[in-house]
């Protein structure tokens, strides 16, 4: 059996070799480009890479172009932790000496002893990744929106309070297009009193309202002019312009999160899991391609439900030691797919009768706190997509819930 490791850089990489004994076979130092991949997938096949028994690699990352050639066909590629890998590094040498050679062969050594405790990249579909891709990316795109949402609100509490109020009432707040075009037709307080109702009435219809223009239209104007406190007028007029600045890059944000939210409503349906996914109460489009991204479609990369829980990080945590023992939230685990978890039980309170009455269980009769108790209706409700997406079948309130176990209880 032969292993490699793969030290990664920017611009080059170096690859050590290692058979069972742990003796160094080859060590090249390679190119990031196609030379250097074909100099790598050479190297593999001198020492007996074939299509139908292909070496194993370890290496400190799960993307690249790199990891994307060395999965093509049944390669197991497992992307060590770099603080696990630095963990490793000790066993060989106690000076605490470091080289991009020396840990490559410490890469090919961790699999060499300890592949068995290591999780190999999952096998999901084209389609499957390039979902995760996109969802991963609304993700991203919708936090980076609300947090130059947050900085523009505190910038505007320093010196513009009346667009805040006057946009307190609607959903989404300064991310609305009404509220973008109207701080860019009046970035002051000063200039915002004098606008008039037909301004208004043409900014929002601007903005794409379509129903009640003049009741809208009527109320903004009485509010921007209230009697509020002002800055200094030069000051105004910078915090004005300071104010423009982030609405450009708030407008990039909102528009961004709006086309990857395109994206992912058109190709997230297209694959087999959706429909099963969907079919869970609290799980939209967008939410169920975060869920879908994060455990991808191979059905072979959990064993069980306990393996999907605990890698959601919705299953507890047992630290015992002696006497002591304590049972706690888990805090190693994948953040997007927790973060999607939380929503998603959120949702689902309202959206189905068995998840509400589970949770008013567990508040009630096992005095859980609000997230305490929000947790483990997640688990058990990513327990049954578990079971639901090996079984090929839908969500079913009845089986999931049963109400005679929830009168009995």
């Amino acid at each position: 059996m032969i292993y490699c490791g793969i030290d990664w850089a920017e611009r080059t990489h170096d690859v050590a070799l290692v058979d069972d004994s742990g003796q160094l076979l080859a060590k090249r130092h390679i190119t990031d480009d196609a030379a250097g991949y074909k100099l790598l997938l050479d190297l593999l096949a001198e020492y007996g890479d074939t299509t139908e028994n292909p070496i194993p690699v370890a290496i400190e990352t799960s993307r690249g172009l790199l990891v994307a050639v060395l999965r093509q066909g049944k390669r197991k590629v497992f992307a060590i932790n770099p603080m696990a890998a630095s963990r490793y590094r000790d066993r060989h040498a106690v000076s605490r000496k470091k080289s991009d050679p020396g840990d490559a062969l410490v890469l090919a050594n961790i699999l060499r002893t300890d592949m068995h405790a290591h999780r190999a990249l999952p096998n999901d579909s084209d389609l499957a990744r390039a979902v995760a891709v996109l969802a991963r990316a609304q993700q991203d795109a919708t936090w980076n929106r609300q947090t130059i949402a947050n900085q523009l609100r505190s910038l505007l509490r320093e010196f513009y309070p009346s667009v805040l109020e006057a946009v307190a009432t609607w959903s989404n707040g300064l991310c609305r297009s009404e509220a973008r075009e109207l701080l860019r037709l009046a970035p002051t307080p000063t200039r915002a009193a004098r606008l008039t109702r037909t301004q208004l009435e043409a900014a929002l219809k601007r903005a794409g309202r379509k129903r009640g223009i003049t009741a809208e239209a009527e109320r903004l104007r009485d509010i921007l002019r209230a009697d509020y406190a002002h800055q200094p007028p030069l000051v105004e007029d910078a915090l004005g312009k300071q104010m423009l600045a982030l609405l450009v890059q708030l407008e990039a944000a909102c528009t961004a999160a709006d086309d990857l939210a395109e994206a992912v409503e058109e190709a997230f349906p297209q694959h087999p899991d959706a429909e099963i996914i969907l079919s869970f109460p609290g799980l939209g489009v967008q939410l169920g391609a975060r869920v879908l991204a994060e455990i991808g479609d191979d059905k072979a990369r959990f064993a069980d439900a306990r393996g999907l829980k605990a890698y959601a990080g919705s299953s507890p945590v047992t630290r015992a030691s002696g006497k002591k023992s304590s049972i706690t939230r888990r805090w190693v685990k994948n953040d997007r797919l927790n973060h999607a978890g939380y929503l998603w039980a959120f949702s689902a309170i309202t959206a189905s009768p068995g998840a509400k009455a589970h949770y008013r269980r567990r508040r009630d009769q096992h005095s859980d706190w609000h997230a305490a108790a929000q947790r483990n209706l997640f688990n058990r409700m990513i327990g049954q997509l578990y079971c639901c997406l090996q079984k090929r079948e839908l969500f079913d309130e009845e089986t999931a819930f049963p109400t005679e176990l929830a009168a009995a209880a």
